[in-house]
C-alpha cells in the first residue's frame, strides 16, 4: 500500500533530532527549477507565485542559498512541512517501526522536488505544483514533471499495490493515476446547514489523521481502510469512482 499526500506551504525550520541519509530522487531537475527561479526579481516572484513581497523576498533568498548536496538548513521532509495534514499525522510521536513503514509507504508530492520519501532531506522552499513556471520549453510544472514522478512511484510499487490518494487535486493530477491498478481516494464530508459537504480545513486534518491510521494499523486491503474512525468520522460508502466516503 502506498499513500500520497501534498506538501505544505507552512514550514517548520527548527532543527530536528532525527537525522537521515535519505536523499531526493530528482536533484538535477530540482536544480534546474532553482536556477530558473534565481533569475526572477522580487516583483516577478510576487506575480508568479501570487504572494506578498515579504514571502517573495524570503523565497528569493531561499533559492539563492539552495545547493545540493544539502548541508545546513536541511531536514527530513516529513518534519519540514507543517500545517493541518502534518499536525494530525504527527510524525514526531510515531514509534520507530512506524517511521520505517512510513518511509517505505508514504510519498509526498512536491512542486520543487517532484516526489519525496518522508525522510528525504530537503531545503526550505515555496513552489506550488500549480505554479505556471515556464522552464526549458515546458509551460508549467505539470509538463516539467511529466511522467517522471509517475514512473518513480510505479517503480516503487508492487503490481497489486493499493494507492491511497490523500493529496489535493492540485498535486494528485501531477500523477497519471490511471496507470495504477488500484487507486482509492478517501473523501471526508461534514454535516453543515443540513447538508454534507467537504470543508477544506477539516478535510486536511482528516487526511493527516487517515495517513497516521494507515502507518500505525498497516491495512492490507481496501476494505480494511473503512475501519477508520479518527476525528469522529465514520465510513459511509465506496462509490463508483473508488472514493471512500467518510462522514461526521
Amino acid at each position: 500500500m502506498k499513500v500520497i499526500i501534498s506538501p505544505a506551504k507552512k514550514l517548520n525550520e527548527k532543527s530536528c533530532d532525527i537525522s537521515s541519509k535519505s536523499t531526493i530522487p530528482f536533484s538535477k531537475e530540482s536544480e534546474v527549477l532553482v536556477n530558473t527561479l534565481r533569475d526572477f526579481s522580487q516583483d516577478q516572484l510576487i506575480s508568479l507565485m501570487g504572494v506578498s513581497s515579504s514571502i517573495a523576498n524570503l523565497n528569493k533568498d531561499r533559492f539563492k542559498n539552495w545547493s545540493f548536496p544539502f548541508e545546513n538548513s536541511s531536514k527530513p521532509a516529513i518534519f519540514m512541512f507543517d500545517g493541518a495534514v502534518y499536525n494530525e499525522l504527527d510524525a514526531q510521536t510515531l514509534e520507530q517501526s512506524d517511521i520505517l513503514y512510513m518511509q517505505d509507504n508514504l510519498r509526498i508530492l512536491s512542486g520543487l522536488y517532484g516526489i519525496l520519501k518522508p525522510l528525504d532531506k530537503i531545503m526550505p522552499y515555496r513552489l506550488e505544483m500549480g505554479t505556471k513556471l515556464e522552464v526549458n520549453g515546458y509551460k508549467n510544472l505539470y509538463e516539467f514533471w511529466g511522467d517522471k514522478i509517475t514512473k518513480q512511484l510505479s517503480s516503487e510499487c508492487e503490481e497489486d499495490d493499493i494507492i491511497v490518494n490523500l493529496a489535493s487535486n492540485e498535486y494528485s493530477k501531477a500523477l497519471d493515476l490511471n496507470s495504477f491498478k488500484n487507486v482509492v481516494t478517501p473523501i471526508f464530508k461534514d454535516f453543515k446547514n443540513d447538508k454534507l459537504k467537504v470543508i477544506s480545513f477539516f478535510a486536511k486534518k482528516a487526511r493527516g489523521s487517515f495517513a497516521r491510521f494507515i502507518i500505525e494499523d498497516k491495512p492490507k486491503k481496501i476494505e480494511d481502510l473503512t475501519s477508520f474512525s479518527g476525528l469522529g468520522y465514520q465510513f459511509s460508502e465506496i462509490n463508483s469512482k473508488n472514493e471512500i466516503i467518510f462522514t461526521r
